[in-house]
């Protein structure tokens, strides 16, 4: 269902792209890839010169390689266009420091520690958020949704619709339906 149409008339000035990938590899490692274009539908001045309309300000990328486990086993950077050239894209390597790091403990957390304010770009490191659930994605269908040593299921009690309590859950996973505190359950 799109959003509903404005009833002012608009002008787009801007269109920024965020896209994930998930690359299964024949090693038994993933890749999960993020690319970020940002675009003027206008020329747009800046410091370092005249962006044309359609002209890329950011064009960006990350690669995260993960085992099983969503542990980092290998990250790489990359920024083909950038609003400061010289200065923007020298900051790729500093991703290397995602090495080790688990993309479902606490990684959120741990990148904002790494690569807040001058510690990294600010474009790269908004990307990262989301590689915790598109790695999650590239996993759909991978492994089975009911665990074998008997542990709920992962997204269970992840978001609203897959609270234990909800009507969701009594629907499609039964054996981990929950009455809600509120209604006098456990």
């Amino acid at each position: 269902m799109p959003l509903p149409v404005t009833e002012v008339e608009r002008e787009l000035r801007h269109t920024r792209r965020v896209r994930f990938e998930g690359y299964k590899r024949a090693d038994g490692l993933w890749d999960i890839e993020g690319h970020l274009s940002d675009v003027k539908s206008h020329d747009n001045p800046m410091k370092t010169g005249v962006r044309r309309a359609g002209q890329p300000i950011h064009e960006m990328w990350l690669r995260l390689t993960i085992d099983r486990h969503f542990t980092i086993l290998d990250a790489a950077a990359s920024s083909d266009a950038v609003p400061y050239p010289g200065g923007c894209e020298s900051i790729a390597p500093a991703y290397k420091r995602l090495i080790g790091l688990n993309l479902i403990r606490d990684f959120r957390k741990n990148t904002r520690q790494l690569f807040a304010g001058v510690k990294g770009c600010t474009h790269l490191t908004e990307m990262l958020a989301s590689f915790p659930t598109a790695a999650v994605q590239s996993f759909a269908g991978e492994m089975p949704e009911e665990r074998a040593d008997g542990r709920k299921p992962f997204q269970l009690d992840q978001c609203h619709a897959l609270d234990t309590s909800s009507e969701t859950v009594r629907k499609w996973y039964p054996k981990w339906h929950r009455k809600s505190k509120a209604a006098g359950g456990a």
